[in-house]
């Protein structure tokens, strides 16, 4: 795919994004996109981001289970951007307005206190790394029109991130064991969603040595700072105007979010 149309697709995206309007798929249009095509398109539409002053504070893993690589037809995971922009506190409202057709996911964000240069990360290298977990939200935001996308639809979208919301206890990995962590997510005060560590990639460790290691073959390391989100633990849950959501994570804490 040449420079040309991986800059419209990508000023697309963005344009989009800024409208809160979405687009058709990329791939309806462009059936030989590769999945690097996808990649540059991201970082064209990243880049729009940048120039109007957001900054990158980290990354997201997305397509980390089973279901969702065999919804997509693919048998690895993919990566988007975490900018300024995107981050919400404990508690925080998030503006309806701003978003397109979001829905949220519990997940488990990462933060590192060292650099992580893939290739060669281990499981070992990851939890040397990390300062602590903390419960997060995803709200995932596709700008493809009615989320009929494929892999390389939402690889070009930013791997589909829309915002996030992070708990406000940071807790070390030390004394747990990831894989094993039960997740609760609550809508309006009733359960919607249960899950665990192990629905991402077996263990949530796994995904981030895939990110750091995928990241290493394109020259890039994860920097001490950076916030990782290292998957969903259970079923995406679409959220509407008004809706009280509420996640908790066994050993980890909990994180709540309003929409209005």
């Amino acid at each position: 795919m040449d420079q040309s149309t991986i800059q419209a697709l990508g000023d697309g995206l963005y344009e989009a994004l800024v409208a809160r309007q979405p687009i058709a798929p990329l791939t309806a249009s462009h059936p030989e996109m590769t999945i690097e095509d996808a990649y540059h398109v991201q970082q064209r539409m990243i880049a729009r981001r940048l120039d109007q002053g957001e900054r990158i504070i980290g990354k997201k893993i997305g397509v980390t289970s089973k279901a969702v690589m065999n919804m997509l037809g693919v048998h690895q995971p993919d990566f988007g951007y975490l900018t300024d922009g995107m981050v919400y506190n404990e508690g925080e409202s998030i503006e309806m307005a701003g978003l397109i057709q979001p829905k949220a996911e519990g997940e488990i964000a990462f933060l590192l206190k060292k650099d992580l240069q893939g290739p060669g990360v281990t499981a070992a290298d990851v939890l040397a790394a990390t300062e602590g977990v903390m419960a997060c939200f995803e709200i995932v935001d596709s700008r493809i029109q009615n989320w009929q996308i494929k892999i390389q639809d939402t690889v070009s979208d930013n791997a589909s991130c829309g915002v996030f919301v992070l708990g406000d206890q940071l807790v070390d990995v030390a004394d747990l064991d990831l894989a094993l962590c039960g997740m609760v997510l609550e809508k309006n005060g009733e359960i919607v969603v249960t899950g665990a560590g192990a629905a991402t990639m077996a263990h949530p460790v796994n995904a981030m040595v895939w990110l750091a290691n995928t990241l290493g073959q394109l020259g890039i390391a994860l920097k001490a700072g950076d916030i990782v989100l290292s998957g969903a633990m259970g079923a995406m849950v679409p959220v509407l105007k008004g809706d009280n959501l509420r996640l908790t994570i066994g050993g980890i804490g909990g994180c709540s979010v309003r929409f209005v």
